[in-house]
């Protein structure tokens, strides 16, 4: 059973007959002790606070039976780990219009339609997103400026809390008319210049950082940490 925030991507699943609904992660409309296990691809690193993302960690606990394990998988602030660059930073230059990828193989699988290029429309404009993270925890740092830093796709990256692009495909429109237009596909160039651009909140975890908030919580146990091309992932038993 799946569930996501964007109705868009739930649909996709009800049309390929897979089991899933609509909901947020902070409170998952399913029984505690219920699940044998659970798994957390490229979610947690959407929440902007230290006290969210500690308790979607809670909720995904609270689902799990006694024993049973959950996955959980952050994008990583280290991008190029033991002298070796993650498959993100490698594919700069053959993929200019793939924006945001958790570059392995099982996170793949789990986030195909999840890619820019599927055309979701779940992530919103951000332009006047506010940094809400000051005093939430030894991560935060307060800024003078309330907008975030733009991440440069396929780059390496310069602070915990920024905004990545995603070019909304499908949807293009020229220039001057409305956004209510649909034109004819545009070719290449153009419809990159010309696709919606909307900018989605991250919090690309540190090392240590996703273990450490895991170990917080008195009803799991920490099974293994490590580094998995360019993300964080920690596996977790609940006691």
């Amino acid at each position: 059973v799946g569930c996501d925030r964007s109705k868009n991507l739930v649909d996709i699943c009800g049309e390929k007959n897979f089991q899933a609904f609509v909901c947020d992660a902070l409170s998952v409309p399913i029984r505690s002790g219920s699940c044998d296990a659970c798994i957390s691809i490229a979610v947690i690193h959407h929440f902007s606070t230290a006290e969210r993302r500690l308790a979607t960690i809670r909720e995904l606990a609270r689902l799990l039976r006694p024993g049973g394990l959950a996955l959980i998988y952050v994008w990583a602030m280290e991008q190029e780990y033991k002298n070796q660059k993650s498959k993100y930073l490698k594919e700069k230059n053959g993929s200019k219009d793939k924006d945001e990828e958790i570059n392995t193989g099982t996170a793949q699988r789990l986030l195909c339609d999840q890619m820019p290029d599927s055309g979701s429309q779940d992530s919103a404009c951000s332009d006047q997103l506010l940094n809400d993270s000051k005093g939430e925890g030894c991560d935060a740092k307060p800024v003078a400026d309330s907008r975030l830093p733009v991440h440069t796709n396929r780059t390496s990256f310069h602070s915990q809390d920024l905004l990545v692009p995603w070019h909304l495909k499908g949807c293009t429109k020229k220039k001057g008319e409305s956004g209510d237009t649909v034109s004819p596909p545009a070719g290449p160039k153009e419809q990159q210049e010309l696709s919606p651009v909307f900018h989605r909140y991250y919090h690309v975890f540190c090392e240590g950082e996703l273990e450490a908030a895991c170990r917080s919580l008195d009803c799991v146990r920490v099974q293994k940490s490590y580094y998995d091309q360019g993300n964080w992932c920690v596996i977790l038993e609940k006691l």
